[in-house]
């Protein structure tokens, strides 16, 4: 596996943003009376989006520090993984 600079921890990022994105789906099946208003799950989803486009940085520059990509390797490649995170 490449990288290796942050010692993996961009993972935990990915992570996070599965465990909110459960809450967020966990929340469309309860009772009414249960659910978090959807303001809510609007600053929920949003930094679901901010922690995927995080872990897209600290991924690029892992590899980058690393030696693993060059300069111009790593804006492409920071570019087409941004462009499939946030659509």
């Amino acid at each position: 596996m490449s990288g290796g600079y942050f010692d993996y921890k961009q993972f935990e990022l990915q992570q996070i943003a599965d465990n909110i994105e459960q809450i967020v789906l966990e929340n469309a099946d309860q009772d009414w009376d249960c659910r978090y208003k959807y303001e809510t799950i609007e600053k929920f989803n949003k930094a679901i989006n901010l922690l995927r486009e995080a872990y897209v940085y600290v991924q690029r520059i892992d590899w980058l520090i690393s030696g693993d990509d060059s300069e111009n390797t790593f804006h492409n490649r920071l570019n087409e993984q941004l462009e499939r995170t946030t659509g």
